[in-house]
């Protein structure tokens, strides 16, 4: 099998791949640092020949020019698994829209419902074995793989090579583009003093040997600095971060007591820094797994003393937990946060923790004027997301400290929950809790 000569007859111009774009097509482009970043800065060039192409993204990290300018919204839609800042921003033109999802789910549903005409995705340089890796990314990638009719990676040289479902053959793929461009990075977000007051808490309820998933944003990394002082924990998380970089150069990571997979380190994605690349790449203690695999709550739960620490935006005096809208306004996603905390608590010595600020500090009526408001609620706001149900709740922190919700009654959480509400909110919410009757 000659390789390289297999390896040229599918490497195609980015004009060439642009041509393949047909009306009507749907499209599925690989998650976060895994988009084909070449082909998705000028796919708005073929906006004149095509219309009512469908992208489905999650976690974008390029303002694009085919969904943020509303001028190719005839041309183009996108719908998300997952928003970020660009995303909430070209929601107002009309032409993006959110797709709910459990992200173990996000592909299986996605595919019932459209069947994708062309995967775009990127991939580390192909090895002498004909082997290409998809980096930093199999979320839901294999699955739409699997179900493309075209299959398109852009190679990088600057992708790191990772290791696990992430391996494809160059058999595999239909067509190869070639790029030479950053990996895009995340920004490290410092933990603040109520990051640290709340990782500290978290970092508490952590025992050694524990097997751990961290998401995204200052208080997942103060809990990784918090945890400096522990022993042999394990990683089974949808997102790898920097901070468990530092924590397995600390010593403090080494999978030892991990159920599945002991000794490696098993994720769905990778987005940090370069340190963090530099770190998996060529590195066989990490394994990027599928999402569909990784994020199963039965999976999840097979691992001993798993714990999932998550973050919400809003949570009521019941337990309902609002984590990815702000009301009726989408801000992020589900993600995998139903995945992850109801596999925890399926687990022997499990647990799930959903962190979050007592207060938030917003405007009034869209003026310059702002206001405190508590984030422990009697109701969530109106069209709030319900990303957890309080069904699925188990402990609850904010920097005033931790409530246990795990097989409480209604009356048990509001005690709880005010508990650790802001001093400022707490007579007003149990005087509306007594209003309302929720007891």
């Amino acid at each position: 099998m000659d390789l390289e000569k297999i390896y040229k007859s599918k490497l195609l111009s980015l004009e060439e791949a642009l041509s393949l774009v047909k009306s009507d097509y749907n499209l599925v482009s690989a998650l976060a640092a895994a988009e084909p970043r070449e082909f998705l800065s000028n796919l708005h060039t073929i906006a004149d020949r095509v219309k009512n192409v469908n992208v489905s993204t999650c976690l974008p990290l390029g303002d694009y020019e085919y969904f943020m300018n509303p001028k190719y919204k005839e041309s183009f839609q996108m719908d998300g698994w997952f928003f970020t800042p660009a995303t909430r921003r070209a929601h107002k033109n009309g032409n993006v829209s959110f797709i709910p999802n459990h992200l173990h789910l996000a592909a299986k549903k996605r595919i019932f419902h459209r069947k994708p005409n062309i995967f775009l995705g990127t991939g580390a340089p192909m090895d002498k074995h004909g082997y290409v890796s998809l980096s930093l990314s199999t979320t839901y990638e294999r699955e739409m793989i699997d179900a493309s009719d075209i299959v398109i990676i852009e190679i990088n040289p600057n992708m790191p090579r990772t290791f696990g479902d992430s391996v494809i053959h160059i058999n595999d793929i239909d067509y190869v583009i070639e790029a030479n461009y950053p990996v895009p990075e995340l920004e490290i977000v410092e933990p603040s003093e109520k990051d640290t007051i709340i990782g500290r808490y978290i970092a508490d309820l952590i025992d050694d040997g524990s097997t751990i998933q961290l998401g995204i944003g200052g208080i997942p990394n103060a809990v990784a600095k918090e945890l400096m002082h522990k022993k042999d924990l394990g990683i089974h998380t949808e997102m790898l971060t920097d901070g468990m970089v530092d924590l397995y150069n600390a010593g403090v990571i080494t999978g030892r007591y991990k159920t599945l997979m002991p000794g490696k380190m098993v994720t769905t994605f990778v987005l940090g820094s370069k340190k963090l690349y530099d770190f998996v790449d060529d590195n066989p203690g990490v394994n990027v797994m599928r999402g569909s695999w990784v994020n199963d709550p039965y999976i999840i739960g097979q691992n001993y003393k798993m714990v999932s620490i998550n973050t919400t935006i809003e949570i009521d005096l019941t337990g309902q937990c609002a984590s990815e809208s702000i009301g009726h306004v989408q801000f992020s996603g589900t993600g995998g946060q139903a995945d992850t905390a109801i596999g925890a608590q399926n687990s022997v010595g499990g647990k799930s923790i959903i962190a979050l600020y007592s207060t938030a500090n917003v405007r009034v009526d869209g003026s310059d004027e702002r206001k405190t408001i508590s984030k422990i609620v009697p109701a969530l706001a109106k069209g709030a997301a319900v990303s957890l149900s309080r069904n699925d709740v188990d402990y609850v922190v904010t920097e005033y400290g931790v409530a246990s919700l795990r097989g409480t009654s209604i009356r048990e959480r509001v005690k709880a929950l005010i508990n650790i509400a802001h001093p400022d909110f707490r007579e007003e919410l149990q005087r509306e809790a007594d209003e309302l009757m929720i007891w």
